[in-house]
């Protein structure tokens, strides 16, 4: 199986259409025809990120496979077309209208980053477009008009305001800072960690802000310890995060916890060599994969994604898969005559545990969070161990 963003463009509408119909009725129907549905992701697969977007897609691309050999849903096979954004927003644009204008995507699925996210939305919500899934925890991917928007799992502000607590609680932390990248990703996980601060009566020392693609911390990191942060939650990129606490420790610096969203929660964090980041905290919106491989459901998952990729199944690829299945079974409860309106009424009707993320789903017309499990885990010997669940 190969990824690829250079597919054929969309199927047909479904069915005769009026040329006076509105745009809402082409928007109920783009991107499904009798045989075929289409599903679009702009992710990143080249960027900072690309460790979280590979393997997410990846995923996706696996359960729909499956799906499309047991013969599809409702007799239609399910395309993913997935454009590249290198976390850059002018190349998320053009993914964007790419999808929707060229491709008549029906949904989009796992789409990476949080500015990319809100500069799509500009174009998916007038057309009603289902996002779901988005590859970002931010409190935006519910902005209003919430109807078309459906997330996975918790915000960063929430994960940061239960990892800030539980590590105030278990060490007694009295000065709680902030290393991030001044976008809206970042600008949440710095206000969750000063609200938290605040609200427990903490102080938030200091906070520095970072480049995309800055690898150099000493400076920032002097400035940390000088103003004696306990705690220090992250917005940075996967190597940026990698880069920050191995420099920690060379500076001396050991008695500092570093905090990582999901964002930050890879499987390929924990694995560093030499245990450069044993100790990393990560506050996220599910449970770790290989901590879990002896498991029958995720030793089947990795298995078969080994097989299909020729490569160790991640957590991301996990969500990926976990993602996807979602959307095939809100097309199974949509039934034959699909539309945007049927998919996001199937939608707010799941409610199943998901072994592969161990994790209760459901969603309803008031609730468009699928997991509400928050988990506090922490790096030892090169894997993630689970500490607790809020």
């Amino acid at each position: 199986m190969k990824l690829t963003s250079k597919l054929m463009a969309g199927t047909l509408l479904a069915g005769a259409m009026s040329l006076t119909a509105g745009t809402a009725a082409l928007a109920e129907s783009q991107g499904v025809s009798d045989s075929e549905v289409v599903i679009g992701s702009v992710n990143d697969l080249s960027g900072i990120f690309a460790a979280i977007g590979v393997p997410a897609t990846n995923g996706a691309n696996m359960r729909f496979a499956e799906a499309n050999a047991a013969g599809g849903v409702h007799g239609r096979q399910i395309r993913l077309i997935v454009e590249d954004n290198g976390y850059q927003i002018p190349r998320a644009m053009q993914g964007y209208n790419k999808l929707l204008n060229r491709d008549k995507v029906f949904a989009m699925l796992l789409s990476l980053g949080t500015p990319m996210n809100l500069a799509g939305f500009k174009l998916l919500d007038p057309k009603g477009i289902p996002n779901v899934g988005p590859l970002s925890a931010a409190r935006q991917m519910l902005q209003d008009p919430v109807e078309n928007k459906f997330i996975g799992f918790s915000s960063y502000y929430d994960q940061v305001t239960a990892g800030v607590s539980y590590l105030a609680e278990e060490f007694d932390a009295k000065e709680v800072c902030a290393m991030y990248i001044p976008s809206d990703f970042g600008k949440e996980i710095k206000e969750g960690a000063e609200d938290t601060a605040h609200k427990l009566g903490l102080s938030f020392a200091a906070e520095t802000t970072h480049k995309p693609d800055e690898l150099d911390f000493v400076g920032s990191l002097t400035k940390l310890k000088a103003a004696g942060c306990d705690i220090v939650t992250m917005a940075l990129g996967v190597r940026q995060g990698i880069t920050v606490v191995g420099t920690a420790k060379k500076i001396g610096w050991t008695d500092a916890k570093f905090l990582n969203t999901s964002a930050g929660f890879l499987d390929v964090v924990a694995a560093v060599p030499g245990g450069v980041t044993d100790g990393l905290y990560a506050s996220a919106g599910w449970v770790d994969l290989i901590a879990r491989s002896a498991d029958p459901v995720p030793a089947k998952f990795m298995a078969d994604y080994q097989a299909s990729f020729d490569q160790k199944a991640t957590g991301f690829a996990m969500l990926g898969y976990s993602a996807a299945d979602t959307v095939v079974r809100a097309l199974e409860a949509a039934g034959k005559d699909l539309s945007q309106e049927s998919f996001i009424k199937a939608m707010e009707t799941l409610d199943y545990y998901d072994d592969l993320t161990d994790t209760k789903i459901t969603y309803g017309a008031d609730d468009h969070r699928g997991a509400d499990d928050i988990v506090i885990s922490i790096v030892e010997g090169g894997l993630w161990k689970e500490l607790s669940r809020r």
